[in-house]
């Protein structure tokens, strides 16, 4: 997720608890990531590949706590979810957003060079993680898809059968995150304009309703990302669905 503004302390973005314990040695370790490819996925956009040889692992949905620091000692610390699937190959990614003004990620899309190095710590927080053992129906919008993407690869890396769908809205086709990665299980929305003959407009009932109508046995788990203000619509539009509110996971920023 991309950085507050601003040289001050971050805002917090992923305070409620995990359902999934992470220890504490694990996660209050600080560990060297060195910065091993950059990949442009929007003009505002783009991956960041780190090598972090010593990471633990993580599910998809978790983040982690990323810190630089200046020569003169000064560190400025974010909170980022994980853009990569779990595996053991010892690099996890992040897609960040350059924010006006940002700190961190102005410095990631200005200055970063693969050898770079950076601090990381994590994983963090369970609340949001998909273990991949039921339905999950995700809503993100703008750079909420970074932690819906990482269960997405999760789902087909591991060939899962397990039902899982993604609704995602952007302002328009251009800055539409992984839009070459996305698949069937994906449908986004375009909230300013729109390929040829396709509808313009904010994330709808007549999106969320037929998912809700024809849902899989057991229900779905419902992930929500994105700003405060998608954030509450989307919730709304699943509770007015049929979605059991105890059933709705959410992340929220800005």
């Amino acid at each position: 997720m991309a950085p507050a503004s601003g040289s001050g302390a971050p805002a917090p973005r992923f305070a409620v608890p995990g359902r999934i314990a992470v220890g504490n040695q694990v996660a209050a370790l600080w560990q060297t990531a060195t910065l091993t490819e950059i990949r442009r996925e929007t003009p505002y956009a783009a991956t960041f590949r780190l090598a972090v040889p010593r990471w633990a692992g993580h599910l998809p949905g978790q983040h982690l706590m990323l810190r630089l620091t200046a020569p003169d000692g000064y560190a400025a610390q974010r909170h980022y979810s994980i853009a990569s699937a779990p595996d053991d190959s010892g690099h996890i990614e992040l897609t960040l957003d350059r924010v006006p003004d940002g700190e961190v990620s102005g410095w990631f899309h200005t200055v970063a060079r693969p050898g770079d190095t950076v601090e990381v710590r994590g994983p963090l927080s369970g609340f949001f993680a998909w273990p991949g053992d039921r339905p999950a129906l995700l809503l993100g919008a703008g750079s909420g898809i970074v932690p819906l993407m990482s269960m997405v690869r999760h789902h087909r890396r591991h060939g899962l059968t397990v039902p899982l769908r993604m609704l995602v809205s952007a302002r328009s086709p251009e800055e539409l995150i992984y839009a070459s990665e996305l698949g069937a299980e994906t449908t986004p929305v375009f909230t300013r304009s729109a390929p040829q003959g396709a509808p313009v407009g904010r994330m709808a009932a007549a999106h969320v309703g037929p998912l809700l109508a024809a849902q899989p046995s057991g229900g779905w788990e419902a992930y929500v990302c994105g700003s405060n203000g998608f954030a509450e619509h989307a919730s709304r539009l699943l509770v007015a669905a049929g979605q059991p509110v105890d059933r709705i996971r959410i992340e929220r920023f800005g």
